[in-house]
């Protein structure tokens, strides 16, 4: 088998082999929550009555759309009434635009445990 990381002896040893992966999870969990660039776009799919990923966060001016990747109709539907979809069948698509900060909890109106999140906050 193997070694992982036998070129580097230094991450051999199980302390600094830990340390580096909480480096790497650090580094990761940092990038993702970074907000999107403004005027960007994110994809939400919606597959086996979940919306992946159920919480994004992206700058004011990015445009959010969900895809329905399930084949049953589901739809999106903001909990204070900023934003609503029709009834979204196989592959159908809806899109909005956040252009003012804030968090918008999201849900299907057929399923309502499905719930999902938009947190909109400036860049920087």
């Amino acid at each position: 088998m193997r070694q992982p990381f036998a070129q580097f002896p230094a991450l051999r040893s199980g302390p600094a082999a830990a340390l580096f992966a909480a480096t790497l999870l650090a580094l990761a969990l940092g990038l993702a929550a970074r907000p999107a660039a403004a005027g960007g776009e994110v994809t939400v799919s919606i597959d086996n009555f979940t919306f992946t990923p159920a919480e994004v966060t992206v700058a004011p001016g990015t445009t959010v759309t969900w895809v329905n990747s399930d084949d049953i109709p589901h739809t999106v539907v903001d909990k204070k009434q900023a934003f609503r979809s029709k009834a979204l069948d196989t592959e159908g698509k809806f899109s909005f635009t956040f252009n003012t900060a804030g968090d918008f909890t999201y849900f299907c109106s057929l399923h309502p445990h499905m719930t999902g999140k938009v947190v909109v906050k400036p860049a920087g």
